[in-house]
């Protein structure tokens, strides 16, 4: 484990996203097996010295991201491999809402430049370690909160991208006025979940009620630009899929 603490010390990748990623190579190497049960919160705070809220929010981003389960009473344990059919839907949230009549607004509840970990890294090819903004917003239309979005950008593509700029214009005007790139494709996989106390709070929605998870994969051309997480609101969003 002394390794994980020296990680810890001298990079900038948030403490519970250095937690996952430890956690995700145990089980991708079979150090634990499907079905298996994972030590318990308080076992993984002594075992990494790490405090509860750490250890917690890792076990939910791994619940998430379907590497693990919860049994009621029982436990956490390693979940099995999990499916996932591509769709792909080029849009922009503004202009679709604009489209419908409606009133778009977004807020951008957090903008952090951070490091990012072997997990992410590998979903937007890149190294670890490589740097990318780190940007949390709240999608409005019409005074509703409908998607609370993750949404993870390489600074080498927006070296000078910062937080007064997706203040002031939707994030797609500000890659193509500012740095010339387009989106040309995006890639969406949409799963199940339940919305946590700051979704929640965000959304107007009480905590643990159903939502649709939404991990998009923007590209300009073959390179990944954008990769985002969306917890959208079941009851006031649906999304409609048209096959030819």
């Amino acid at each position: 484990m002394v390794g994980l603490h020296i990680l810890i010390k001298r990079s900038r990748v948030p403490l519970y996203l250095q937690l996952m990623e430890e956690l995700i190579k145990k089980i991708d190497n079979r150090e634990f097996q499907v079905n298996e049960k994972l030590p318990s919160e308080r076992e993984l705070c002594d075992l990494y010295d790490m405090s509860r809220i750490t250890v917690r929010q890792t076990l939910q981003e791994l619940e998430r991201e379907g590497y693990i389960y919860k049994a009621h009473g029982k436990g956490t344990f390693v979940a099995s491999q999990s499916y996932h059919q591509n769709l792909i839907n080029l849009y922009s949230f503004t202009e679709e809402m604009k489209s419908l009549g409606k009133r778009p607004v977004t807020k951008v509840l957090s903008f952090r430049e951070i490091e990012i970990e072997e997990r992410i890294a590998t979903k937007m090819n890149l190294e670890p370690l490589d740097e990318v903004f780190q940007v949390v917003r709240l999608r409005i239309a019409d005074n509703v909160p409908l998607m609370y979005e993750t949404s993870y950008l390489p600074k080498k593509n927006f070296p000078k991208l910062t937080e007064q700029d997706l203040k002031e214009r939707p994030m797609y005007d500000v890659f193509n006025e500012d740095y010339q790139i387009v989106v040309t494709k995006a890639t969406e996989r949409f799963s199940a979940t339940n919305v946590r106390k700051e979704e929640a709070k965000q959304l107007q929605m009480e905590e643990n009620q159903p939502a649709m998870l939404v991990k998009r994969y923007a590209y300009y051309n073959h390179n990944l630009i954008e990769y985002t997480v969306s917890v959208a609101r079941g009851d006031k969003f649906d999304y409609t899929v048209e096959l030819t």
